[in-house]
């Protein structure tokens, strides 16, 4: 399993939000991996199994999941990892004017 995965529950529908692009990138944007989500709205397998620590961003293509229009057409979320060995599980709750995460498990 990746050090780093992601679920997108979008909370408006009452769904998983399947098929949206995710990057994963360092504090300074650079790229570290990138997925899609699959049917349960879940990347399992984003990057690699360790990192080191430091400050990273999952970059979100909210647009291409909420359409054109859509208020949030990108959600950058920015954490720190402390340990680079210990998974990081960072989930998005979505709806069309509003996101919410946390740290999961």
């Amino acid at each position: 399993m990746s050090l780093v995965t992601t679920h997108i529950l979008d909370t408006a529908a009452g769904r998983p939000a399947a098929g949206v692009g995710v990057r994963l990138e360092t504090g300074a944007g650079d790229p570290v991996a990138e997925g899609r989500t699959d049917a349960d709205g879940r990347i399992r397998d984003l990057g690699p199994e360790t990192l080191d620590p430091g400050v990273y961003r999952l970059v979100f293509d909210t647009g291409a999941h909420l359409g054109p229009d859509s208020f949030f057409p990108e959600v950058t979320l920015t954490f720190r990892i402390a340990d680079g060995t210990e998974h990081h599980h960072v989930p998005l709750l979505l709806s069309p004017f509003a996101y919410s995460t946390y740290r999961g498990s």
